[in-house]
């Protein structure tokens, strides 16, 4: 049986955002907190547990639509 080692948190880290990303990303966040998905209503919805943790859910996307968009928010050379 052979062990190998496990590549470490620095590792596997995700590199760092540049400034504008990240003010994109939160712009997109709060827009998305007003229009985007809502829980369902329903019998099927989750409840409690939706409603907790669908935060995560609208970061996740802000995440998503900022690396996929451009929303021209660099500032001089910055790329």
């Amino acid at each position: 049986m052979e062990i190998t080692s496990v590549p470490g948190a620095a590792q596997m880290a995700p590199a760092a955002a540049a400034p504008a990303d990240q003010l994109e990303q939160a712009f997109l966040e709060e827009m998305l907190k007003y229009c985007g998905p809502k829980p369902m209503q329903n019998g099927f919805s989750g409840g409690a547990a939706e409603e907790q943790f669908s935060s995560f859910l609208t970061t996740e996307y802000a995440g998503i639509l900022a690396r996929k968009l451009d929303l021209g928010l660099s500032i001089g050379g910055e790329a």
